[in-house]
């Protein structure tokens, strides 16, 4: 028999449903049923012919309106029906009536499919991969043979109407109105949405070029100058193609190019200036190699670049052209981007306008649209790494060993540390323009010699000296004042032109701080007339490299010490430095300034990630070059070797090489030209861990400047107190590697750790745009801004609203969401919803889960809100399951030793306490007092609770001597760090009261049990149980939530005092706007 059926499809096509089998033509067709590009065992009750046609239903939307059993054979179609005969409406319908095993499994499926949660079946807008996987048996594949056909890899550029152009696309969504709410949510969904497809898109593309599965445009080239096109986009390596990047570092600085100028297109697409228009632009690291993806210019691949560029040059400033248009739509983006408009001459000796970098290109599309692309010099140059002959950089740069040479030419500044600079400068004017005005006020009022001195300390225009005298001047709301006196008086202009030239104005009127972004560029000449200016600007990139160092570093290294900065791992350090426009190869800078500090051991932890994240760096570097010269066949060998090399104590790490290398090396040169790069493709079974050690230390030294002095993973392990288990998970994570999950052993010197069926797959590390929800964003700000102020219901409200907008705009999933739901349940937790703060968080865990991975340091601390609000709700037993897999993950990602952990400990302690397993309990909690006592110092305030919380728990197991103990050290705190008046110093001196009572009427009973035995008349002792409420209460302690109970009388004067605080903030906004009025635009000093 067979299976037949008539079905109508929306698209207009028809599927088709087949039987094949080996059966003779007399036999009836029932073994295998194929239905589109899946295929089932009937054995098997079809029940995965029911998934597959479920995808396909999904896929498709098509509708059965009549199938029937037929009596079709495989080489004979007979469409009458079988008898007996089945007649249904629907292919599901129909295959439930001929298999009963169908219908029961298909029942199950259905049913255990709506039980899973909606979050863990949703698809994330962007790919995340897992660096682990668990180990899946292999079973028969039927429809593997039908893949090559049905895929469409490959293939889209050949079958008419399933392109997508993806330049349209993306520039048809920016091109959307945006003048009310509802038509911006429209369009950066829309946005969103592309750019999530794009990215998708681009990642399969460059996975198919490095795998060869994509015809190249130039394949009589070289392979690593070959680019390619699929799917309408464009794919390009990252190696210097014909000595282009020759003079700024060859191969490192094409390397270093693609994610500039990702940055550059960030930058651009973030200032969102109507009618200039930025590629859709993807950098995918994959198997060693940098492959960027970008959208077509359309009608680019028609001319000669020469012929299209009509703004800015091919050729690194040797000839440069400018556009009126461009000028107009860059003029745009100068002030929000810091961009200096500014001249440079061209081989005629021709002054020509900019308004950006030389190197950006402008070209008009066919569409008539204005593009800008190479936008890898949109910041200045970073001159600590840029030495330049006959220049010399700020002392505290050469104090530091700057400036450094670097391997290429492009190391530019952060757009976060050109925004801390500005911000930094306009502080600094504020303050010498408010100290001049004063100043100017005492000469007149003939005041004291003490201001006659200061005045002239200003007009000497020492920055230290006016800095240290307008500390005087602190108050934001005289600053105001004094400034708006300035402007409205022409006789204290002088006092701006002052100012302005102290802090490096590039207008003598207003403050107005830009960069240009062509200084130190090779090939690159300016005017005579604008030599002045020129001196300016490169006195201003001075002082920003030194600002940088001086300042930047430090704070990054001060705000890890008061812990208001918390990295666990690599990833979150990363995020930490860039937040501070430090650029990850300041790392070694950072490590000696925490080498250098007084306080080193309470750094301990940012020592201990800062090397961990420096020796998976290099060994990046390195594992990017091993990679390239692997054939397909073999890598999971090498890279299992690579790992045996850089993690395994085993000394004689030997190289497993596939039969094939060894049977035939020509036909592996044949293949080798099929995939980008060359060298020996077996070269790599000869690295040895000295080697690779050796390699690492050499590129500690050279990139980040850093002496490790480690020979091997076993020293660097015992010198830095490292986890081998860390290192694998933060070098997987960088480079792509998926392991097999199991236990390692890492410290065998018999055997390796890695074999090569350990290694299960090697995935893409992306970067690309992140488009953002402008109006959720802030309503997000300003719901935080009230809960701050402390209008939790108005806050809560603004949070909501914002989440709504996040779901219009990102779909259910998203990282910004999940910190919505999070904000969102901690605020019905605070105001006494329990259930609903527990609702909320889960759907955060999932999400969190789901958007960052399993073991992400976010996602930890996601658990750790989610136990403390199963324990609020009653859920004992999962809010400790909960604290106990944070803890495991936590071991993994950074270790025991972490001040984090002292919390996650503390809480683990407090929930054991209150089931009473009191054992346990003191040994999460001592382990909490130490890295306390450890980390915070021991006169620290959390150590006094740690001790108070020990004491309670000595107190239930009735030893009171150690709770006395404990609960003194924590009353000598409170008493030294708050004084004897304060309230928690009173609660401990009433507890140890209490326990002083408890230890002595102990030690009475005792005494009278020793003195009179088994007579003794024994007075009953008071044991108290774990009270939940009063556990519950130490958990929002240790959490950050505390509640304060007040008095009618305390909440009266609580709300008069917010209304008076809300009454001068609309005064501060209506001066603002009284100040507005008077066109002073241009020469009020706001940097926006």
């Amino acid at each position: 028999m067979g299976l037949c059926s008539k079905a109508v499809l929306k698209s207009g096509a028809v599927p088709t449903l087949q039987g094949q089998s080996g059966a003779s033509d007399s036999q009836p067709v029932s073994k295998f049923f194929i239905f589109k590009e899946f295929a089932t065992d009937d054995s098997n009750a079809r029940s995965a012919c029911c998934l597959s046609f479920l995808r396909s239903q999904m896929q498709t939307w098509f509708y059965v309106y009549a199938a029937r059993y037929t009596t079709s054979t495989t080489y004979v179609f007979n469409p009458k029906p079988a008898n007996p005969s089945f007649l249904s409406h629907s292919l599901v319908e129909l295959l439930s009536q001929i298999s009963a095993t169908f219908k029961k499994n298909f029942t199950a499926l259905q049913k255990k499919r709506v039980q899973r949660n909606p979050f863990e079946r949703i698809a994330t807008p962007f790919q995340v991969y897992c660096w682990t996987a668990p180990q899946i048996d292999h079973a028969m594949d039927c429809v593997r043979a039908e893949d090559a056909y049905t895929s469409r890899l490959g293939y889209e550029e050949h079958i008419p109407g399933q392109t997508r152009d993806w330049n349209e696309e993306l520039q048809t969504t920016r091109e959307l109105s945006r003048k009310n709410l509802p038509e911006r949510l429209l369009r950066e969904r829309a946005i969103f949405k592309v750019h999530s497809d794009f990215a998708g898109a681009a990642t399969r593309g460059a996975m198919a070029v490095i795998d060869g599965n994509v015809m190249a445009i130039n394949p009589g080239e070289e392979t690593r100058m070959q680019m390619f096109i699929w799917n309408n986009i464009f794919f390009s390596l990252g190696f210097d193609v014909r000595d282009h990047y020759r003079e700024l570092g060859g191969d490192a600085a094409a390397h270093a190019a693609p994610t500039n100028d990702l940055n550059g297109v960030r930058a651009y697409s973030a200032v969102d200036v109507e009618g200039l228009y930025t590629l859709g632009t993807v950098v995918v690291d994959y198997r060693g190699y940098r492959v960027t993806a970008q959208s077509i210019i359309p009608g680019i691949l028609e001319r000669e670049q020469e012929q299209s560029v009509i703004y800015g040059s091919i050729d690194f400033g040797k000839t440069v052209v400018s556009h009126p248009k461009y000028l107009e739509l860059l003029e745009k983006t100068s002030r929000p981007l810091k961009v200096q408009h500014h001249a440079v001459l061209n081989e005629k000796d021709t002054s020509v306008e900019l308004c950006s970098s030389v190197e950006c290109k402008g070209i008009i599309g066919n569409d008539g649209r204005h593009y800008i692309l190479d936008l890898l010099r949109t910041f200045p140059p970073d001159l600590n790494y840029l030495p330049v002959e006959g220049e010399e950089l700020a002392p505290e740069s050469q104090k530091l060993g700057f400036p450094c040479q670097h391997r290429h030419r492009l190391a530019c500044l952060r757009q976060e540390l050109i925004e801390a600079f500005v911000e930094h400068r306009y502080l600094l004017f504020m303050k010498m323009a408010a100290l001049q005005l004063m100043q100017q006020k005492a000469n007149k009022d003939k005041t004291a010699a003490l201001h006659d001195t200061s005045t002239a300390d200003a007009e000497s225009e020492s920055k230290p000296q006016a800095l240290e005298a307008s500390e005087k001047v602190a108050d934001a709301g005289m600053h105001f004042n004094i400034l708006w006196n300035i402007f409205t008086d022409p006789k204290s202009r002088e006092v701006v032109l002052n100012a302005c030239k102290a802090v490096g104005s590039i207008s003598n009127t207003s403050f107005d701080i830009r960069f240009n972004p062509d200084i130190f560029s090779p090939g690159v000449r300016f005017p005579d007339d604008s030599t002045e200016d020129i001196q300016k600007q490169k006195q201003l990139l001075k002082d920003a490299a030194a600002f940088l160092v001086s300042f930047q570093a430090p704070s990054f290294v001060k705000d890890c010490l008061d812990h208001s900065s918390l990295p666990m791992d690599g990833a979150t350090m990363t995020e930490a430095l860039h937040q501070r426009g430090i650029n990850m190869r300041y790392l070694g800078t950072v490590l000696e300034f925490v080498d250098n500090m007084p306080a080193k051991a309470q750094l301990e932890h940012i020592y201990r990630i800062g090397i961990s994240e420096l020796i998976t760096r290099c060994a990046k570097h390195i594992f990017k070059t091993y990679l390239q010269g692997v054939e397909l066949s073999a890598l999971s060998a090498a890279v299992s070797h690579f790992l045996n090399c850089l993690l395994s104590s085993f000394p004689d790490a030997v190289a497993h090489l596939p039969a094939d290398e060894l049977v035939s090396r020509r036909k592996s040169r044949k293949r080798r030209n099929r995939v980008p790069g060359g060298g020996d493709n077996t070269a790599w079974a000869s690295l040895t861990p000295s080697e690779l050690w050796k390699n690492i230390n050499s590129e500690a030294q050279s990139y980040y400047h850093f002496n490790l002095q480690c020979e091997s993973v076993d020293q660097a392990v015992e010198k830095y107190g490292l986890q081998k288990i860390t290192l694998l998970r933060e070098i997987s994570i960088k480079t792509g590697i998926q392991i097999l999950i199991k236990e390692y052993n890492f410290d065998s010197r018999h055997k390796p750790a890695f074999t090569e069926e350990d290694i299960l797959n090697i995935f893409p590390v992306v970067k690309h745009v992140n488009p953002k929800a402008s109006d959720a964003f802030h309503f997000f700000q300003s719901g935080q801004a009230k809960v701050q102020q402390g209008f939790l219901k108005e806050g809560c409200e603004l949070i909501n609203e914002a989440l709504n907008l996040f779901n219009n705009v990102y779909g259910a999933m998203h990282v910004e969401i999940c910190a919505c739901l999070r904000l969102l349940a901690r605020l019905n937790y605070i105001m006494g919803d329990h259930p609903e703060a527990l609702s909320n968080q889960q759907k955060a865990v999932l999400m969190s889960e789901r958007v960052l991975g399993i073991e992400h340091p976010n996602t930890v601390q996601e658990y750790m809100h989610l136990a403390l609000y199963c324990f609020a709700n009653g859920q004992l037993s999962t809010a400790l399951k909960l604290l106990y897999r944070a803890r495991y993950l936590m071991l993994m990602v950074c270790g025991e030793d972490h001040p984090e952990m002292a919390l996650l400990d503390s809480n683990i302690g407090l929930v054991l306490h209150g089931v009473m397993e009191y054992d346990l309990s003191l040994r999460f909690l001592e382990n909490a007092l130490a890295n306390n006592s450890k980390y915070h110092g021991p006169r620290s305030l959390k150590v006094a609770l740690s001790h108070h919380l020990v004491a309670r728990v000595y107190e239930s197991k009735a030893e009171f001597r150690s709770a006395l103990q404990h609960e003194k050290e924590g009353y000598t705190i409170y008493k030294n760090q708050v004084g004897e008046a304060h309230e928690k110093t009173k609660e401990s001196s009433e507890y140890l009261k209490y326990l002083t009572q408890q230890a002595v009427a102990l030690q009475r009973t005792m005494n009278e049990i020793y003195k009179n035995g088994s007579n003794a008349s024994i007075m009953p002792l008071k044991f108290t149980a774990p009270n939940m409420a009063s556990v519950l209460e130490q958990l929002n302690i240790i959490n950050g939530i505390i509640f304060i109970p007040l008095s009618q009388k305390d909440l009266e004067n609580l709300k008069a005092e917010v209304q008076r605080r809300q009454l001068m903030q609309d005064s501060g906004k209506i001066e603002k706007q009284q100040g507005g009025q008077l066109e002073l635009d241009d020469k009020l000093p706001v940097d926006d």
